[in-house]
């Protein structure tokens, strides 16, 4: 018996932070166990649908389709809702098509509640709306932490009964090889310090660059990757204009697990995280 299913593929459309990296592991993942003929996927049919002039994503069994017009969130709930013809649909990054019933949606935290600082108040209002109304109207709510799935289940966004945890996986890091960029092998060194993630507030980096001049001081250094460069932060701001900080931005995982192999260590200081905080 043949089973269909869609995944909603706006997240191609998007830029890349770890809820859509999230997304492409997932359906690379699930492309390869189908090419390997997994018993858990026999008789699975799976299309990807994206928006048109969505990014590309190497696949060998999971066909990918560009629909519609538009994009966003126009595109999801309209476009996509009509294109699915039956099957269910797996929507792995927080939102999806209310008027899906046969519908699992992953909602990775509850941050525009506990962090609502680092979010523009239309992203607030928009997922505020939307991700409890995808609580009721989805068959099955997934998360990736007890911690998220204990702040879904506390604000009232996703009923206990329907939910479930899917941790996040850290295979795909396995398969890096690491190898410097030249940017990348001057800022690593054993006096060190990576920095990954974003200006958002409740990633909290000023902890760190508030710091740099002692650090500095100190002899140490600061790699700061994902983020843009300086000017994310007030103008002439000693701590975002201190020499030993490297503003790397995105770098690839190959360069990440060189820099991170050639350094002291991992600076982690989010205040909150939908995945929990490495103890």
């Amino acid at each position: 018996m043949t089973r269909r299913w869609t995944i909603n593929g706006r997240f191609l459309s998007q830029s890349t932070t770890g809820v859509q990296r999230y997304a492409r592991e997932i359906v690379r993942s699930l492309d390869d166990l189908i090419a390997e003929r997994a018993p858990l996927t026999r008789g699975l049919e799976i299309r990807l649908h994206c928006p048109p002039g969505s990014s590309d994503v190497l696949l060998n069994s999971i066909e990918r389709c560009e629909i519609g017009s538009t994009g966003g969130h126009l595109w999801e709930q309209t476009q996509l809702a009509t294109s699915l013809r039956g099957g269910g649909l797996l929507s792995l990054c927080n939102t999806g098509p209310l008027l899906s019933r046969k519908h699992i949606v992953c909602i990775h935290d509850a941050n525009v509640w506990n962090a609502p600082q680092s979010y523009s108040l239309g992203f607030r209002a928009s997922y505020k709306t939307l991700l409890p109304c995808l609580g009721k109207t989805a068959c099955n709510i997934s998360t990736v932490s007890n911690f998220s799935l204990g702040e879904l289940v506390r604000r009232d966004i996703v009923p206990a009964q329907k939910a479930f945890v899917a941790p996040n996986g850290h295979e795909h890091v396995l398969q890096w090889k690491p190898e410097h960029s030249a940017a990348t092998r001057l800022a690593a060194s054993r006096d060190t310090i990576v920095m990954i993630g974003s200006a958002a507030p409740h990633k909290n980096v000023d902890l760190i660059l508030g710091m740099s001049d002692r650090l500095g001081k100190a002899g140490f250094r600061i790699a700061v990757v994902g983020m843009p460069g300086s000017h994310i932060f007030k103008t002439g701001s000693a701590r975002a204009e201190a020499g030993n900080i490297h503003w790397l931005g995105r770098i690839s995982d190959s360069e990440l697990a060189a820099l991170l192999t050639d350094s002291l260590c991992l600076a982690f200081p989010s205040l909150t995280e939908g995945f929990g905080l490495p103890v």
